[in-house]
């Protein structure tokens, strides 16, 4: 990223956070349904999806379309071709014979096919309401108990009255319903960050240290960084564990507007404004229009402004976004 700015203007900067910028603009969106967001943030869903999850995600009271995004990127990271070891294919992860009873012709052209997302999506939205059906009068949250149902089968949420005491069972519903705050547009504020403050000062003690493609700040790497290495370090201090690839840390948390924007934010940019899968960078937010972040190799980490024509959009990490993210492997490149 070009037009940094020098290291004399540092204390100007983090005067910010000291005088108390955690103040920010009230942001409105779409309707909600018993609490949770219908309205999805732009990007968070591929845009090639975002329409089909956007339709299906209404399906029944029980499933949003953010609840239904965070099932599809915790199951497949959207990859349409993706194999699980236990044979669960394509978007949504269907076990063969899973499909077999529930997978649907969501296109309508004919045909029922696993690898086709706009068949693959439709099943997943189908078979979440049929199991928030068949767990319809399990007290509880009908959300939870769906997602229960899916995890460990309809008749352990009908046994136990409501989530059973698995731990897969239950850090599944969690993950789910956390990471959906990811994909949801806001109906409201943006809570602040309690963590941000420290993240910041980490992240200043950086400046003017070289940059170094997939640099995590080790002895090995003589504390350089990358972007999202950077960013990872600095969240790490303040014990959250964010993902090592930047596209992934943009869903660590719900997403401010540019005008919510709090020092410690993370400040994504892509060259496809529409898929946040594709994001190449991200930095910390500071306030002024400003971040920290570790541009490119032949830089160093150093302020550059926000306000660019690839600026994606922000996340406002939280512990529990964080804990709710899959673990994947870094085979895509970790880094701007």
């Amino acid at each position: 990223m070009a037009g940094g700015i020098g290291l004399g203007v540092c204390l100007s900067f983090l005067v910010l956070i000291v005088v108390g910028t955690y103040s920010a603009a009230a942001g409105l969106a779409g309707g909600a349904r018993g609490g949770r967001p219908l309205g999805l943030v732009k990007g968070a869903v591929p845009g090639k999806y975002q329409d089909l999850v956007q339709k299906w995600g209404t399906l029944c009271p029980a499933l949003t379309p953010a609840l239904l995004a965070a099932q599809l990127y915790s199951e497949s990271g959207w990859d349409p071709r993706a194999v699980s070891p236990a044979d669960a294919r394509g978007i949504a992860q269907f076990i063969p014979g899973t499909w077999a009873g529930h997978g649907i012709d969501g296109d309508g052209d004919g045909d029922r096919d696993i690898w086709d997302p706009n068949d693959a999506i439709p099943s997943a939205a189908s078979y979440d309401c049929e199991l928030a059906k068949d767990v319809a009068k399990v007290p509880g949250d009908a959300t939870s108990n769906m997602f229960a149902a899916y995890n460990a089968g309809a008749y352990a949420v009908i046994k136990y009255g409501g989530v059973p005491p698995y731990k897969e069972t239950q850090g599944y519903v969690k993950s789910i319903t956390d990471l959906a705050k990811s994909f949801e547009r806001p109906v409201g504020r943006v809570s602040p960050s309690q963590q941000a403050a420290a993240a910041v000062y980490f992240a200043q003690k950086q400046l003017g240290t070289p940059y170094l493609w997939g640099g995590d700040g080790t002895p090995e790497d003589n504390g350089r960084f990358d972007c999202s290495g950077l960013t990872k370090a600095a969240y790490e201090t303040v014990g959250v564990e964010l993902p090592r690839v930047a596209n992934d840390q943009y869903n660590a948390g719900p997403h401010p507007s540019r005008a919510e924007l709090l020092p410690g934010d993370l400040v994504f940019f892509s060259d496809d404004l529409t898929n946040s899968r594709a994001i190449r960078h991200v930095g910390l937010y500071v306030g002024g229009g400003y971040m920290i972040n570790a541009p490119r190799t032949g830089a160093v980490i150093r302020f550059d402004k926000i306000d660019t024509p690839d600026y994606f959009g922000a996340t406002r990490v939280t512990k529990e976004g964080a804990e709710a993210l899959p673990e994947r492997s870094a085979a895509a490149p970790k880094a701007s």
